[in-house]
């Protein structure tokens, strides 16, 4: 087990579940078996995924969000912070609430990883307010050091269709934070999903199977399980290979038992060292297919 404090200490915001592996409750474990310390605050609590059938949405005043906030961002051990990991919120308010965090945190240590999970569709559409979505796209992704769309998200988010990963590019491109990791990429392999990442010098597709009826959760635990690998000062496509390795596994197993939920707690070697084959290509580069 890695050592923890070399690890670093992460904030993530995002939804938790009272049951299930979504949200807050997929990153907080994956972080903490690779070794962080982590702070968690819940955005919206929900006895299970939506996906699952409606249940009860406990909600937080927008003051008292506001309110933690404030208190992390005097907490008397926030130089432990390395990183910040935001996913789901259940209003607009709480994004701008969180975007003076990372502000305010970036002042104290202007080193501090922000990575911006977008959590606000897929291929049926948004599923928050547009006044989340837009939140999220004008407050945090300047301030991010990651983002971790999809493509769908990615698509809403520059306003223009994604149907292949040349546009995906110039979108994360035209989007501004200097690193992009984007879920549902267009695979080269038949049967296949990507994870596109970009830099200012890689542009990496990571491909793998996919699956019928994924449970939920992937997207949150790629984004918590990316960012350590990066945290541990490992290479981009070596981070990029075995994170999504990692999910891939996770969902295969969780998959062959029939279960409706990530099995993170069964599966947390596969974090730690997944044996999942995953095809890795280097595409080329915006910038390159302008120089030439």
């Amino acid at each position: 087990m890695p050592d923890n404090s070399a690890a670093g200490t992460v904030i993530v915001i995002s939804s938790h579940v009272v049951r299930g592996s979504v949200g807050n409750r997929a990153a907080v474990f994956a972080l903490e078996t690779l070794g962080h310390q982590v702070w968690a605050l819940p955005t919206i609590i929900l006895p299970w995924h939506p996906g699952h059938g409606r249940s009860t949405r406990l909600t937080f005043a927008e003051a008292d969000f506001d309110a933690a906030i404030d208190d992390l961002m005097r907490a008397p051990w926030v130089g432990e912070v390395k990183a910040v990991l935001s996913g789901y919120f259940g209003n607009a308010a709480q994004a701008s609430s969180v975007a003076r965090l990372v502000s305010a945190l970036r002042e104290k240590n202007p080193e501090l990883f922000y990575v911006c999970d977008p959590v606000m569709g897929d291929l049926g559409g948004l599923y928050v307010p547009e006044a989340t979505a837009e939140a999220i796209r004008d407050h945090l992704i300047p301030l991010a050091s990651l983002a971790t769309p999809n493509r769908y998200e990615l698509a809403w988010m520059v306003g223009a269709p994604l149907e292949d990963n040349t546009t995906v590019m110039e979108a994360a491109l035209s989007l501004g934070p200097p690193r992009m990791l984007v879920t549902s990429a267009v695979a080269m392999m038949a049967g296949g999903t990507g994870n596109l990442y970009l830099s200012g010098r890689h542009a990496l597709l990571a491909e793998h199977r996919v699956l019928d009826k994924p449970p939920n959760g992937l997207g949150d635990l790629l984004a918590a399980v990316f960012l350590s690998r990066l945290l541990s000062g490992m290479d981009d496509e070596k981070a990029l290979q075995l994170a999504t390795a990692s999910v891939y596994e996770v969902l295969v197993r969780a998959v062959k038992r029939g279960s409706d939920e990530l099995t993170l707690a069964s599966d947390a070697s596969s974090l730690s060292t997944p044996m999942a084959m995953v095809q890795m290509r280097r595409l080329m580069h915006p910038a390159q297919r302008k120089k030439s």
